[in-house]
């Protein structure tokens, strides 16, 4: 699956930015509060402009503070993958059934410092776990490889889970991801930075069904 990043698009024209990856699985939308990471960028009004403009199934990553609390208003919104990190959630469980409750499927993130094992029976209550291959907060950082492992750790524990992947990714890091267990591969200047974003995606799909 690929999950085109819109942090990467012209937040000017997004409608725009959409129907230029008709093809991809899933939109991804970096939600950030200015205070959990140190950027500001976009909330659910947009996010709710967004559900009106495409059919694409809207995968937001919540990069806030007390994501306990606003979570569930995605969800509602009718987004369909709503992700918190275990970092910033009070009731990581709670929240994963809140969600469902909702009609969402339910996420869990780890930043690149944080150690996957703590958490690993927690994934049970999620559907999707979102390993940041980046410090979040910003676009167009360099692939950290060293959270592949964290990959392995979810796959060898046999999890009912979509192993999903943002940060770096473009043609050269997005092999060695889907060797490693992924399935959902997050990209944004690899594919707004392309002439053709829709057959940017196609490429990268490519590429990940060749090693996965």
């Amino acid at each position: 699956m690929i999950a085109p990043s819109i942090l990467a698009a012209d937040f000017a024209r997004l409608a725009e930015a959409t129907d230029a990856v008709r093809g991809a699985d899933w939109l991804h939308v970096d939600v950030m509060d200015g205070h959990f990471v140190p950027n500001l960028t976009i909330g659910l009004p947009v996010v709710r402009a967004l559900l009106r403009s495409t059919d694409i199934p809207l995968d937001c990553h919540l990069m806030i503070d007390d994501p306990d609390r606003w979570a569930i208003d995605y969800a509602e919104a009718g987004v369909h993958n709503v992700t918190v990190h275990v970092e910033a959630a009070h009731d990581p469980v709670k929240i994963a059934k809140d969600l469902r409750a909702a009609g969402a499927n339910a996420g869990l993130s780890v930043k690149p410092n944080t150690p996957l094992e703590p958490y690993v029976e927690l994934l049970d209550h999620f559907d999707t776990l979102l390993v940041m291959s980046v410090e979040p907060g910003f676009g167009g950082q360099e692939f950290i490889p060293d959270v592949l492992e964290k990959v392995r750790v979810a796959r060898r524990h046999e999890l009912n889970i979509l192993i999903e992947i943002d940060g770096g990714i473009n043609a050269d890091t997005i092999e060695e991801a889907a060797e490693a267990g992924v399935d959902c591969f997050v990209a944004g200047s690899a594919v707004f930075g392309a002439d053709d974003p829709a057959r940017a995606v196609e490429e990268l799909r490519a590429r990940a069904t060749r090693e996965a």
